[in-house]
């Protein structure tokens, strides 16, 4: 039995993070990193990503920024093929990107509608089934796609994103089932409310102190909080695990009504 300090090392594993330019992206590149993973991180902001590159070499990690746009096939192939070329080859990818917006159902236009589940669904399958084509040919790998509670419970304005999510989540098991016999696992990490850049004003104004009270916990989580869930489903420690999805929410999924 292998001790539990090697079942979640990544020393020599090849990752890519998308949307990793902030917030969750930017934690879990260098979660990853600490772990001995030598990391990719894409997004289109390329200059946040050659911050996050700097911050992590500084720690003495490895990482790489490439630009990806994971709403384009040729931006998704030309990210995992220059990868490739430079590590040999994928074995973990955590599906980040993702966008969202706040309107009343009947104030969301065709436009609002495609970029949210453009980035959100078709983004993360394109990068995921790109990445399993690679990964196939190679002896397997792990796939994270980051959910949300939101794929399973329900929040006024957000519409668009439920949908994309809750599809997400279904895609998770489904390439989980025809994945397997290639040695591809693939998972969803589904988090709750978390502190990060993007939505502290709003999680700290009094609308999040509302909020917090539906929380079992009565607080909201912390990047960190989801660092445990996402060795796991990247390593070894999760060899067995495929077509699961982890809740980190202190509790919120499972309030009451």
């Amino acid at each position: 039995m292998a001790d539990s300090h090697h079942l979640f090392s990544l020393a020599g594993k090849r990752v890519l993070v998308t949307g990793a330019s902030s917030g969750l992206g930017r934690h879990f590149a260098k979660t990853l990193a600490k772990a001995g993973a030598q990391v990719v991180v894409g997004a289109r902001r390329v200059d946040r990503l050659q911050e996050l590159v700097a911050d992590i070499q500084s720690e003495g990690g490895t990482a790489l920024a490439l630009p990806l746009d994971v709403t384009s096939r040729e931006s998704v192939v030309a990210c995992l093929d220059e990868l490739c070329s430079l590590y040999g080859g994928i074995d973990i990818v955590v599906n980040n990107a993702g966008v969202s917006d706040t309107k009343a159902a009947l104030d969301y236009t065709d436009e609002d509608w495609d970029a949210i589940v453009q980035t959100n669904l078709k983004g993360a399958w394109i990068v995921a089934q790109e990445s399993a084509r690679r990964m196939a040919q190679n002896g397997g790998g792990s796939i994270v796609n980051v959910t949300s509670i939101l794929a399973t419970r329900l929040a006024g304005g957000v519409g668009p994103y439920c949908a994309a999510k809750a599809g997400l989540a279904h895609l998770t098991r489904s390439m989980a089932l025809e994945l397997a016999r290639h040695g591809v696992r693939v998972n969803s990490l589904a988090p709750g409310y978390v502190m990060t850049e993007i939505n502290q004003d709003f999680l700290e104004s009094d609308a999040g102190e509302r909020l917090k009270k539906r929380i079992p916990a009565r607080k909201f989580c912390q990047v960190q909080d989801l660092d445990g869930a996402l060795l796991l489903l990247a390593s070894d420690a999760g060899r067995a695990m495929t077509g699961s999805e982890i809740v980190v929410d202190n509790g919120h999924a499972c309030s009451g009504l």
